[in-house]
Formats: C-alpha cells, sequence, structure tokens
C-alpha cells in the first residue's frame, strides 16, 4: 500500500506539473511597441496607402505584410507591400519613390522594425571532455541506460553487487583484466566504489553557463547530491566547480556513511589555436561505520515472528569501529603546437607537431579506528584504541612529443617520471624479522602511442616500457575497429601488462598483531595477458568476448581452521598470497534491445568462465539483467513518461567476504551465495531538461518467505525500499 500511495501521488504531481508546463507561453511580438495616439490609421502619399488595421503580426517573423486595396499584383520589399504601377523602383524602406526629380517627398513616419538576430546558442554547443580527450554532447534525453546510470556511482552497477546501505562497498559480480593502472595503488580497493581518480575528470566547454542538479533519496536519515556548475569566462576559458556529498544512517546498527567529493576543473584554449591548458583539483572524504555484519544470522532469515523486522534490533559483531579515506590531488596539463600545415588537411589530418606536459601530485590516506579490542580482528593488540593510517603520496611527470600526418597517422613519443611515498609511523621489530615503516622510490618509463584512421578502418596503440624502478612494469595495447557498413562494426584488441601489486599486499602495519606483513621480497609481478573482440550490430546487437592469462594473481584469504570460524574470528587471520600457477578467465556479454511499438526489451547477459588450480578468482557463472518498459509522450507530449520493471540474476557461487580493517574483500571457499532474483519496478518522467525518478527497489522482499539475500557473507542485501529523486539540467 505504500508504494501504490507514493506512485499515485507521484504521478499526480507529474500531471500537474506537466500540464502547467503544456500551456503554451504568451506570443511574443517581435516589433517595437506603437501608440495608437502618435499614428494615423490612414495615411496616404502618392498613392502609397499604409493601413495600420490591416498590418498582421506573425508568430516566429519580422516581416509585416501590408494589405492594399484593388491591387492585382503585389512585390514584396523588405516586409512593406506596395503598387507596382505607383512606385516603380524602390530601394529604401524608409524612402518614398519621387515623382518628380525636382521636389523631394516628405518620409513615411512609421514605426522602424528591427532586425531580430536568431540565437545561435545549441544544445550541441555543450560540451564534456573526457580524460582521453574524446568529447561528447550534453544529452538531457530520458533513455534506459540513464535508469541503469541513476545511482550512487553515476555508472551502471550491472557487474557489481552493492551494500544494504548507500556509500558502502560492492562486491564484484564480474571482472575484466585488460583495465590496470599502471602503477600500484594505495589498497583498500572495496572502499574506493566512489572515489574519482585523474581518468574519471570531466572537462567542459560551455557558451554559457550550465548547471546540473542530481538529486536521490538514501537510506533513513539522510540525502544525495551531486552539483555542477560549468561556465566560461570567454570563448576560450571555461571552468567548472561540483560537490558531490551524501549522507545515510542505514538500516542496521552501527551503518552510517558519508562521503564529499569536491572538483574544480579548467579548460583554456588560445584564439590562434595552438596553445591548450587544462587542469583540476580535487578534494575526497569518504567515511563509514563498520559494525562487522550480522553476529547472528538467524535472527535475519527467520520469519516466524517479527521481532527482527526492524533491521535496527539485528545484533551485529561490533559498533565501534571506523574506516576512512581522504585525499587530495592537484592535476593540470598542457600543450604547445608548435607548426600546424593546414594544406593537407580537408584529406585527413594536418602535418603538425605538438609538445606536451602532464602533472599530478596527490596525498591520500586510508584510516581504520576501533575503540577497544575485538577478537573479529585478534585478540592480543599492541594498543588499544585501534588507530590504523596507511599514507600514500606520489607525483608524475609526463613530457610528450606529437606529431601527425596524412599519411602516417598520429604518432606520440613520452617520457614519465613517478615518485612514490608509502609509508607508517614507525618501523616494526617482530619474531619473524623487521617490518619498515615505508616504500620510496622512483619510476622512470618511456612509451608511445599510435593512431591512424584508414577509412572504415582504425588503428591505435600504445606502449610504456619501465626503464628504472621495481614497482611499474610494462604495459602494451593494441586496438583495431573496422566499420563494414552502418549496420555493422568489429572490433578486436591485445593487452600485456606487468607490475607489482598495491601497496597493502606488500607492506602493511596495523595496532592488531595479525595485520602486519612485508612481502616487497616475496611477491613477484603480476603478469596479464588478454585479448579481446567485439561485434556491434543495429540489428544483432552488441557482443564482446575477453580471454585472460593471468600469472602471479594476488588475492586476500583467511587461514582460520574450522573451529576458529565456528567461533567468529575468520577475518583474524586474513593476510595477503600470490597464486603460483596460471588463471584462465573467459568473459562473454551480450546486450540486445527489441522494441515493438512503445514496448521494449533490454537484454544484458554475461558470462565467465575461470580455469584455475586453487579457487581463488570466484564468480558468478552466469549474470543477466532484463528489463520490459513502456514509453509514451503524455499531457500534449508535454512529458516524456517511461516506466517498467527490472530483473537482476547472478549464479550462486562462493562470493568473496568483506574485511572492514583492510577495507577490502578476501577468498572464501565454504559457502556459496546468490541464485536469488532482484526486482525493481520503476517510473521515470522527462519534463523538458528535467528527468524525475521513482523506483521500488527490491520489491519481490515483500513475497519472500525466507530471505537469503546477501552482498557478502554476514553482509544482507537491502529489503524493500522506495526511492525517488531527479536530475535537473538548467542554462543560463
Amino acid at each position: 500500500m505504500r508504494f501504490v500511495f507514493f506512485a499515485l501521488l507521484f504521478i499526480v504531481n507529474l500531471s500537474l506539473f506537466a500540464q502547467q508546463d503544456s500551456v503554451p507561453p504568451p506570443k511574443k511580438i517581435d516589433s517595437l511597441p506603437t501608440i495608437q495616439d502618435s499614428i494615423p490609421k490612414v495615411q496616404k502619399l502618392d498613392s502609397l496607402t499604409v493601413k495600420l488595421d490591416s498590418i498582421s503580426l506573425a508568430k516566429k517573423s519580422d516581416s509585416i505584410p501590408a494589405k492594399l486595396d484593388s491591387i492585382a499584383k503585389m512585390k514584396k520589399l523588405d516586409s512593406v507591400t506596395m503598387k507596382r504601377d505607383s512606385v516603380k523602383k524602390p530601394k529604401k524602406l524608409d524612402s518614398l519613390a519621387k515623382k518628380k526629380p525636382a521636389k523631394k517627398k516628405p518620409m513615411l513616419n512609421r514605426p522602424r522594425i528591427p532586425e531580430l538576430v536568431e540565437d545561435t546558442v545549441r544544445i550541441e554547443d555543450y560540451k564534456i571532455i573526457s580524460y582521453a580527450r574524446d568529447t561528447t554532447i550534453l544529452d538531457t534525453t530520458l533513455t534506459i541506460r540513464k535508469e541503469y546510470k541513476y545511482n550512487y556511482l553515476r555508472r551502471d552497477d550491472f557487474e557489481v553487487m552493492p551494500f544494504e546501505n548507500i556509500g558502502r562497498p560492492y562486491n564484484v559480480l564480474g571482472r575484466e583484466f585488460s583495465k590496470n593502472s599502471y602503477y600500484p595503488l594505495l589498497g583498500a580497493t572495496a572502499r574506493h566504489a566512489n572515489y574519482m581518480e585523474v581518468e574519471d575528470i570531466n572537462y567542459y566547454h560551455v557558451p554559457t553557463p550550465m548547471t546540473e542538479l542530481m538529486f536521490k533519496t538514501t537510506l533513513e536519515q539522510g540525502q544525495l547530491l551531486d552539483a555542477l556548475l560549468a561556465f566560461n569566462l570567454s570563448k576560450q576559458f571555461s571552468a567548472s566547480v561540483a560537490y558531490k556529498g551524501f549522507r545515510s544512517l542505514g538500516k542496521y546498527r552501527f551503518d552510517q556513511t558519508q562521503s564529499g567529493n569536491f572538483r574544480t576543473t579548467f579548460n583554456y584554449v588560445n584564439k590562434k589555436n595552438n596553445y591548450t591548458i587544462r587542469g583540476h583539483i580535487t578534494a575526497q572524504d569518504l567515511e563509514s561505520e563498520e559494525n562487522g555484519g550480522l553476529l547472528l544470522r538467524e535472527q535475519f532469515e527467520s520469519t516466524a515472528t517479527d521481532d527482527f523486522s526492524d533491521r535496527s534490533r539485528i545484533d551485529v559483531v561490533f559498533t565501534d569501529a571506523n574506516n576512512r579515506i581522504l585525499g587530495k590531488r592537484y592535476y593540470f596539463d598542457h600543450q604547445w603546437k608548435l607548426f600546424n600545415v593546414k594544406k593537407d588537411s580537408t584529406k585527413g589530418l594536418p602535418t603538425s607537431l605538438t609538445l606536451g606536459h602532464e602533472f599530478t601530485y596527490e596525498t591520500k590516506f586510508y584510516d581504520f579506528t576501533q575503540s577497544s579490542q575485538n577478537s573479529a580482528f585478534g585478540s592480543d593488540p599492541f594498543v588499544t584504541p585501534i588507530e590504523d593510517r596507511a599514507r600514500l603520496k606520489t607525483m608524475f611527470n609526463k613530457v610528450s612529443a606529437e606529431f601527425s600526418n596524412r599519411i602516417l597517422g598520429k604518432l606520440t613519443g613520452m617520457v614519465s617520471l613517478y615518485n612514490y611515498n608509502y609509508f607508517f609511523n614507525s618501523i616494526l621489530e617482530t619474531d619473524t624479522g623487521i617490518i619498515q615503516n615505508k616504500l620510496e622510490g622512483e619510476e622512470i618509463s618511456v612509451g608511445g602511442t599510435y593512431l591512424k584512421d584508414l577509412g572504415r578502418l582504425r588503428l591505435s596503440g600504445d606502449l610504456n616500457y619501465n626503464i628504472s624502478g621495481d614497482m611499474a612494469g610494462n604495459a602494451f595495447n593494441a586496438k583495431l575497429e573496422y566499420q563494414i557498413n552502418d549496420n555493422y562494426k568489429i572490433t578486436g584488441g591485445i593487452h600485456a601488462s606487468s607490475r607489482m601489486p598495491d601497496f597493502n599486499y606488500l607492506l602493511y602495519q596495523s595496532d592488531y598483531r595479525n595485520y602486519n606483513w612485508q612481502n616487497t621480497d616475496t611477491f613477484d609481478k603480476q603478469q596479464i595477458q588478454n585479448i579481446s573482440f567485439g561485434i556491434d550490430s543495429k540489428l544483432l546487437g552488441h557482443l564482446e568476448a575477453e580471454y585472460s592469462a593471468i600469472d602471479n594473481y594476488t588475492y586476500f584469504q583467511s587461514t582460520a581452521t574450522q573451529e576458529q570460524i565456528d567461533n567468529g574470528e575468520e577475518t583474524a587471520f586474513v593476510r595477503p598470497f600470490q597464486e603460483a600457477s596460471t588463471i584462465n578467465h573467459l568473459r562473454v556479454k551480450y546486450f540486445k534491445e527489441v522494441k515493438w511499438r512503445r514496448w521494449a526489451l533490454a537484454n544484458t547477459v554475461l558470462y565467465q568462465n575461470v580455469t584455475q588450480d586453487n579457487n581463488v578468482i570466484n564468480l558468478p557463472q552466469v549474470l543477466t539483467r532484463n528489463t520490459l518498459y513502456f514509453s509514451k509522450d503524455v499531457f500534449k507530449k508535454a512529458m516524456f513518461l517511461q516506466t517498467g520493471v527490472t530483473f537482476k540474476y547472478f549464479a550462486s557461487y562462493n562470493m568473496n567476504a568483506y574485511n572492514p580493517l583492510l577495507g577490502e574483500f578476501y577468498i572464501q571457499n565454504n559457502e556459496e551465495f546468490g541464485g536469488y532474483p532482484l526486482l525493481d519496478f520503476f517510473i521515470n518522467a522527462k519534463v523538458r531538461q528535467t528527468r524525475i525518478y521513482l523506483k521500488a527497489e527490491h520489491f519481490n522482499t515483500l513475497f519472500t518467505s525466507e530471505p537469503n539475500y546477501y552482498s557478502a557473507p554476514n553482509y544482507p542485501y537491502r529489503d524493500f525500499v522506495i526511492r525517488f529523486g531527479l536530475v535537473w539540467n538548467f542554462f543560463s
């Protein structure tokens, strides 16, 4: 009944809002206002009669046709109609033809009609520029893909499984091994889902100020808001300021999350178009309370009584832990075009030589705090309260030279320097040896990129080779795109890379004794070889396949015995390991949308298969999402309505467990989770540049007799909840 009430209220509000917008605005007259007393109704001068009453004003035109009596043929000149035999050669609108050359006739006394300049600003002029310098146009449409991206991450979350509360970790359902960073990262990857890296920042080129507001409700005492303002100081300089913040209390005890992502960008191109510079500054804070999951699963899974239908009454493992990620980054990238020969620009790329420099400086730390000791992480800590902090400072410089030519294509050579300092407060001496307090050094690498367009065929590739340093390795990517015709396109790619694991695998220190290790001398570089293929067809859909071979795969796993697991001490024995054998991973993903009249069925299916000696990469074999929806213009096309149901399902598998101290997922092979459907019902609408969203999430829990839906072991997925919000673009 709650959802029916919300849905009815939502539709009534939309209809009222749309009907208000559907009323056409008052017609605007483009001519100057005239005063009736100042102009006589009829003026007759030399057989040129202008009747004021006969002048009709068109809706969207500057012309004023004049109605003249007994005129067989009319000639239209500057919006005034005149007799052909009375005025033979009119020259100007505000002058009269002369009867006799010796005498001048008085000027026609009437208001002058100003010329209106058409507004040339279009939606296509609002451009979004990515880190890779790909340019897209601002999109204010409402599609099913917009529905998939309307979430906390603001991207499609098909291959991840969110936790119960907003801002919590996302368990992995699908893996792509071809998308890895060239250098090791801080770690705590489970807490980085909402952390914006350099590649996630967009730049803007706008003719007028543009604002985007994204709002969505959360769970209990909180909201989610992402606000962006993009503006220009001149035609060459555009900037943006944005902040994404949220707070959510959650349904369970000690489950509050909050975060803030501030970013500001600028983008400048000089008038000669031979120098460009862009940059951004980010300050991000992601904080979460940690409760360790359910203490007794029976309280969640039992439906015999309603004692625990209020989830805040369910017992959790602890109520005094927090983890936090704080990061600040300064970035700029500028290019100077030395020369640009444009004589062959009509046939392809102009011949040019461009020098570039890219700079990044970032500081980041990860905190875990706990007011008292808990056996979930060990029984004998060094000190209490627990205050763990891992810090990472990095600085990256890259200089490049790019040569482009119609025949050779675009060729870039570059040299980069990467400085890192990953550190803790003190050196730790244990029974097994001394654990250092930092990993510090610099990496020097050389590389290049290549791009060539051959009509329907497009070739691209990049190479990085490390010549100094121990952390980075080598990376090679090659890609081919061929447009067979307007309906078919095929792609193929090769990827090979090697680098050391993230820093928290190599070195970690904690006030809990079990969470201290150093593996810089025992771990090798992780190596990945990958081949991919894809076909995009308007008739058959989009298919992509990827095969990967991974050596020295690094992961976290618990070494606890069954007795320790039964005592709730599994997470106390989590440590990093490296697999000696080769792991083979195959994934095939298919998307197809079938439309019939106003109905559509969007289908996404992912198949995965892992061949390995030990179960260290656990993924569901089948993952599917199917959306049946209806679309229609309503209220005299003042509103576009889209409503439907989304079904998501993944096969049961050994789902990874979550460790809140490390902020990481670790391997467990004791029990399987999954094999349950997730059903969402949504009603979305678009009014002008506003997209409005209403969703009943996981509504099939209303009919579930035995709750068994988990995001990770001991961490349930959310129950039925109604959430709503909007995305609003407006322009100044």
